[in-house]
């Protein structure tokens, strides 16, 4: 079904669960409470506003290649999908929001793959802007320094330690072992 721009009544198919709607010229949704996968990427869905909230029982939703502008009326929209596990919106103005994953993430904490991207890989985003700055230069630039990788080397003069065979006949006597270490920074 390429070109489509509305969707056919599909009230009698009560127990429909997928619905692919991919690749057409849809810009508004339908009616269907039991749907738990839905693929609309393709579009030219502008706002998905009162549209998707019936979707409750959702655990797919792909939007991707839509033109959805408004993050949070997006976002707000889906907060009551507790079953939402995979979510697609890439390719949508609103993702070009520098707050986009930070925002979907705290919002929707259900999806578990966001843009093809698992939850964690998110989180790692999410956590890396989440750090307390420091009280002061000097302590930034004394915790670089202490994270910069240090080389150390250590040296032991082998020849004034007694072997096995030496302590045992006690031929040798035990002189004070000499380290020689030198650190890189």
């Amino acid at each position: 079904c390429r070109g489509l721009k509305e969707v056919p009544d599909l009230s009698r198919f009560r127990r429909l669960t997928y619905l692919w709607l991919n690749n057409n010229k849809l810009t508004f949704l339908i009616n269907n409470y039991c749907l738990t996968e839905l693929y609309l990427n393709n579009n030219e869905l502008m706002d998905i506003a009162g549209a998707l909230k019936q979707f409750s029982s959702l655990r797919i939703l792909l939007l991707h290649n839509n033109q959805l502008k408004n993050l949070e009326t997006t976002v707000k929209e889906l907060k009551d999908m507790i079953s939402l596990r995979t979510l697609n919106l890439f390719n949508n103005p609103l993702s070009q929001d520098s707050r986009y994953h930070l925002y979907v993430i705290y919002h929707l904490p259900s999806v578990q793959l966001l843009d093809r991207k698992g939850k964690l890989d998110n989180l790692h985003l999410f956590y890396s802007f989440c750090r307390v700055p420091f009280e002061s230069p000097e302590d930034a630039v004394f915790v670089r320094a202490m994270k910069r990788s240090t080389m150390q080397f250590s040296s032991v003069d082998w020849n004034k330690i007694s072997t096995c065979h030496e302590k045992r006949l006690e031929n040798k006597p035990e002189e004070p072992q000499e380290r020689l270490t030198i650190k890189f920074r």
